[in-house]
């Protein structure tokens, strides 16, 4: 199995090529978004660990998977990915552990996405 990508490439080209005009005014716009909201959706992960909300920490997994997915955060989708699996099969959230690996994916992801904010 090839490495995980930290920020597909190809991913980033498609939503350039929809930015009318040439301006990446399209991909920035994803790209903050993304970066504003899956820290907040970590946080959600956090706190529905210590309340024990199985479901809604499950949807905020899977909220990260479908925006790092949206914009090529491969290695986030992944372990986010692995996150939502694991808490399914488990009936319960996962470990820290897990979710501070999710962390250090998004901190890579966000080194390579601020330069292309400019």
């Amino acid at each position: 199995m090839p490495p995980v990508t930290v920020i597909d490439p190809d991913a980033i080209e498609n939503l350039r090529a929809l930015s009318p005009d040439d301006d990446d005014a399209f991909l920035k716009e994803i790209l903050t978004i993304f970066l504003a909201d899956v820290p907040e959706r970590m946080a959600d992960l956090h706190a529905h660990r210590v309340d024990g909300n199985t479901a809604a920490f499950i949807r905020a997994a899977h909220s990260i998977k479908g925006s790092s997915s949206n914009i090529g955060a491969s290695e986030v989708r992944e372990i986010a990915q692995q996150i939502e699996h694991d808490s399914r099969l488990q009936g319960t959230p996962v470990s820290e552990s897990q979710i501070a690996a999710l962390e250090a994916a998004f901190a890579r992801a966000k080194t390579v996405i601020l330069p292309l904010l400019g």
